[in-house]
C-alpha cells in the first residue's frame, strides 16, 4: 500500500511541474507574439492616410517627423527633405470651416472631393484623412508610403507618446532608463543598511532583541505596496521637496527612497538567516585563532554566507524593478530621459499599469505595453543570471 502512494504522490507532483512549467511557457509566448505584432502595425493610425499635393516630392516621414509637422515644430518642407515651402496643416475637422453643410453633403458624400480640391490648391499642405472618402480621388493625390513601425524608432527613440495623432509615438528608451535609474538607486541605499541590520541581527544583537526585531521586520514584508506609497507621498515627497527646493517633490530619488524601504525587510530577513547557518565551530575556530569578533564577520561569516547574501540582494532588486503602485505614486510619471534623481521620471511597470487599461486590446499601443513586459522579464533575467554568476565564482573561491 505505501508503495502505491509513493507512486501516486510522484506522478502527482510530476504532473503538477509539467502542468505549471507549460503554463509559465504559454505565458511567456503570449507575452512574446503580442510584443513582436506590434512591428507590423503602419506608423500612420489605421484606417487614415497622409496626402500631400501631387508637386510635393516628399515619399517617406517617421513617425517623429508626422509628429513634429502636425505640431508644428516642422514648419518647412526643406527640413524634411522637401520643397522650400511653408507646411500646411489639414485635419478632416477643418472641413467644416471652408465649406457649408450644402457643399459637403447631408452626409458628407462630397467631402472626399473637397479634400482632393483642397490638397490640390495648397503645395505645401499635410492632410491627415480617412482612406474610405479619398479613395476614388487616389490618383490625383500624393499619398505618403505607409511603413510599418521600425524596430530601430522603438528600442532607441527617446519619447513614449502613444497617444499622438495622426502617428503614435513608442520611444522605450526613457522607460528603460527610469526602470534601471531608479532600481539602481533603490538597491545602492538599501543593500548597505540591510547588510548592516541582518549582521546585526545575526552575530551582535542579544536573543531578546532579536526575538522582538525580527517579527516586526518580517512583518513589513505584509505591507500593501499602497500603503508605502501613501507614506512616499505623504512624508518622503514633501520633505525632498523643501529639502531641495524642488518645484515638485515627485522625482526618482523619491521613487528609489521608497523602492530602498521596500526591499530592506527581504534583504534583511534572506541574509540573516544565511549568516545564522555558518556553523558555530567556524566561529570559533576564527575566535580561538585570536580574530576578533568583526574580523570573524568579514572574513568567516559573510564569506560562507555569500551564497544566502546574493539571494536576499536578486529578491530585493525584483522587488524595485517590478514594483508598481508605490512608484506610480511618488516618481511624476514623466516619461523623458532622466537626467538627474530630482527630476519625475517613470519606470516601465508604472507605464504598464497606467495605460494597460485605457490602450484597446490587439491595437499598437496595446501591443507597444506588452513589448514592455518583454524588456521587463530580459531585465530582470539579465541582472538574475549576473547576480547568480558572481555568487557561483564566490562559491568556488571559497
Amino acid at each position: 500500500m505505501k508503495k502505491w502512494i509513493d507512486i501516486l504522490v510522484r506522478r502527482i507532483l510530476t504532473v503538477s511541474g509539467f502542468t505549471t512549467s507549460a503554463a509559465i511557457l504559454l505565458i511567456i509566448g503570449f507575452l512574446f507574439k503580442e510584443a513582436i505584432g506590434l512591428f507590423g502595425n503602419p506608423i500612420v493610425d489605421k484606417g487614415y492616410v497622409l496626402a500631400l499635393n501631387p508637386q510635393n516630392p516628399v515619399s517617406s516621414l517617421s513617425a517623429q517627423e508626422i509628429k513634429n509637422l502636425f505640431d508644428e515644430e516642422i514648419t518647412n518642407w526643406k527640413e524634411v527633405g522637401g520643397p522650400d515651402l511653408p507646411v500646411k496643416v489639414f485635419r478632416l475637422e477643418d472641413l467644416d470651416k471652408l465649406y457649408t453643410e450644402a457643399e459637403l453633403g447631408a452626409e458628407y458624400e462630397r467631402a472626399g472631393e473637397k479634400i482632393t480640391e483642397q490638397v490640390e490648391q495648397n503645395p505645401g499642405i499635410i492632410a491627415f484623412i480617412p482612406e474610405v472618402l479619398v479613395k476614388p480621388y487616389a490618383n490625383k493625390l500624393h499619398l505618403i508610403k505607409d511603413e510599418t513601425i521600425p524596430v530601430k524608432d522603438v528600442l532607441l527613440g527617446t519619447e513614449w507618446f502613444p497617444t499622438a495623432t495622426p502617428s503614435p509615438i513608442f520611444g522605450i528608451l526613457p522607460l528603460i532608463g527610469g526602470t534601471l535609474w531608479v532600481s539602481f538607486f533603490a538597491i545602492l541605499i538599501a543593500l548597505p543598511f540591510g547588510l548592516a541590520v541582518s549582521i546585526y541581527l545575526a552575530e551582535v544583537a542579544s536573543p531578546e532583541m532579536r526575538k522582538f526585531l525580527k517579527p516586526v521586520i518580517e512583518l513589513l514584508n505584509g505591507i500593501p505596496s499602497v500603503v508605502y506609497g501613501f507614506f512616499g507621498l505623504a512624508v518622503i515627497v514633501p520633505f525632498l521637496q523643501h529639502t531641495f527646493h524642488l518645484p515638485v517633490g515627485e522625482s526618482g530619488l523619491a521613487g528609489s527612497l521608497v523602492l530602498a524601504i521596500m526591499a530592506l525587510p527581504t534583504i534583511i530577513t534572506v541574509a540573516e538567516d544565511a549568516m545564522r547557518s555558518c556553523p558555530r565551530s567556524m566561529r570559533e575556530a576564527s575566535l580561538a585563532l585570536g580574530a576578533t569578533q568583526w574580523q570573524t564577520i568579514y572574513k568567516v561569516v559573510i564569506p560562507f554566507s555569500i551564497s544566502g547574501i546574493t539571494s536576499g540582494v536578486v529578491l530585493g532588486i525584483g522587488r524595485a524593478i517590478g514594483e508598481t503602485m508605490a512608484v506610480l505614486m511618488v516618481t511624476g510619471n514623466a516619461a523623458v530621459m532622466p537626467a538627474s534623481l530630482l527630476e519625475p521620471l517613470r519606470t516601465i511597470p508604472a507605464t504598464i499599469a497606467a495605460e494597460l487599461g485605457e490602450a484597446p486590446a490587439g491595437g499598437a499601443h496595446y501591443q507597444a505595453l506588452f513589448l514592455l513586459g518583454v524588456i521587463l522579464f530580459f531585465i530582470t533575467l539579465i541582472i538574475n543570471s549576473c547576480v547568480e554568476l558572481v555568487s557561483a565564482r564566490n562559491k568556488n573561491k571559497h
